[in-house]
């Protein structure tokens, strides 16, 4: 197939030809994947594949107002572009005024990689995953199932204004699950390149988790003290600033919005000193530092395409600091332009894991959340199921495995009644780990968490 690069100046000139709407915009993204899976012990599959998706965004302008068509396609098949541009343009031409109209961003000289050729990715990324299950884990007794995935996905941005972008985002991920008789346990790792896994260390977290099974307590639902581990908090987190929209709290349709109007962006959630940011440029944790959009939403405009993403402190030092803002809404309500980039960090505790587990007389360990939907937007309300790990923490140790619980949880509460938080990791979120891989949290200490009732999930 062509290059991206191709695909961008075809699209531009056919947008050109037709001559229907007033600005293009045009997104390319070429994904490389590869996969690794395993169960019982024993490889099974693997795997690698490319793909492309273009987006072509066509705008008719009307003094302030705007109409907006956006078409996507997974044809790499050059031939079908002119049809692409021609259906995005006829679509914008139909189109109500768009909500979300902003300016035209500025252009420029592209970047210095722009005609370079887009990385790939493929199985030997794997080989030191492969190798150490080979060699320590499936010579054990515990059964080991899971997947190593590696993506490399290079987009490009490119306006009929000059406006030129591209950026290489690479996402990995390795999901171990290991079986001790009925008891079972989940460790997973997210990782740029394989170059920082260690398999080893999480083979050997498993089996202390297993080792905790071989007792196992049933205990009702109720309120129990409830050390939550990064990936636990990952997910939970994750949940909440998809819901920090400007819009939707101004609108009062959200946990944000303040009684009586406007939103709650001031207000002190917890004494502890917790920041909750994203942050393009953040260590071993970078993502993609512009806007990239096919359609608009309360968080992002297809307008926006192309603007950079700084770091935005969505809760600092305790207090709610900022909600997402596209360029239209910001301008309509008065508020900071802010956009979300695709990672989350918390920072703010200093406390060890196991020094949190050695502080508690009587309390559970949850080690994994999954099945995470809403109850109530309102209050940001949540429900899920624990998985994979739930224990018992007696006079300091882990004692005992716990049956599964559902739970009843706002991360807004959680936050406000968090009585201690541990030092920043690196983590995989279980639940949101398709689509959320970069994030760093602390561990949490909760004196109440809600288990709502009891799962029979085994």
């Amino acid at each position: 197939m062509i290059g991206a690069q191709q695909v961008v100046d075809i699209a531009l000139a056919e947008a050109g030809r037709l001559g229907k709407v007033d600005e293009t915009i045009v997104l390319v993204t070429d994904r490389s994947d590869a996969s690794l899976r395993w169960a019982g012990n024993s490889m099974t599959t693997n795997g690698e594949s490319v793909s492309r998706h273009t987006t072509v965004i066509s705008v008719v302008r009307q003094g302030n107002n705007a109409r907006v068509g956006s078409v996507r396609s997974s044809d790499v098949d050059p031939s079908t572009l002119g049809g692409l541009v021609a259906a995005s343009q006829d679509a914008a031409v139909s189109a109500p005024d768009a909500t979300d109209s902003a300016p035209p961003l500025p252009g420029g000289d592209p970047p210095g990689d722009w005609d370079t050729p887009v990385p790939t990715t493929g199985a030997q990324v794997f080989l030191p995953v492969a190798s150490s299950l080979a060699e320590h884990g499936f010579r054990g007794a515990d059964q080991l199932y899971g997947y190593a995935r590696h993506i490399l996905e290079t987009t490009f941005v490119a306006t009929s204004d000059g406006l030129r972008r591209r950026y290489t985002q690479p996402t990995g991920s390795v999901e171990i699950n290991a079986k001790r008789d009925r008891a079972s346990a989940w460790a997973g790792i997210s990782t740029p390149d394989f170059a920082d896994v260690s398999t080893d260390s999480m083979l050997e977290q498993l089996s202390t988790q297993l080792g905790w099974a071989q007792r196992s307590v049933e205990l009702p639902a109720g309120r129990y003290e409830t050390i939550l581990p990064p990936s636990t908090v990952a997910d939970l987190m994750i949940y909440l600033t998809w819901s920090m929209d400007g819009r939707g709290a101004q609108q009062g349709r959200t946990a944000l919005s303040a009684p009586g109007g406007g939103t709650r962006v001031g207000e002190k959630l917890t004494d502890l000193p917790l920041t909750l940011y994203s942050d393009p440029l953040a260590q071993a944790l970078a993502c993609t530092p512009f806007v990239v959009t096919a359609s608009s939403s309360d968080r992002a405009s297809v307008f926006d395409n192309g603007m950079d993403i700084g770091r935005v402190d969505w809760i600092r030092d305790g207090v709610i600091n900022a909600l997402a803002y596209p360029r239209a809404a910001a301008a309509e309500f008065g508020a900071p332009v802010a956009a979300a980039a695709d990672n989350l960090l918390m920072t703010g505790g200093s406390a060890d894991i196991a020094d949190m587990i050695a502080r508690t007389e009587r309390g559970l360990l949850l080690t994994t959340l999954w099945y995470i939907r809403t109850v109530d937007p309102t209050v940001l309300l949540l429900t899920g199921l624990t998985r994979d790990g739930v224990y018992l923490v007696e006079d300091g140790e882990v004692t005992a495995a716990v049956n599964n619980f559902r739970f009843n949880e706002s991360p807004l509460d959680l936050l406000r009644r968090a009585t201690e938080a541990g030092q920043s990791t690196t983590t995989l979120p279980r639940e949101w780990g398709d689509w959320a891989t970069r994030a760093a949290m602390p561990t949490l200490r909760i004196p109440d968490f809600h288990m709502s009732s009891v799962s029979q999930a085994q």
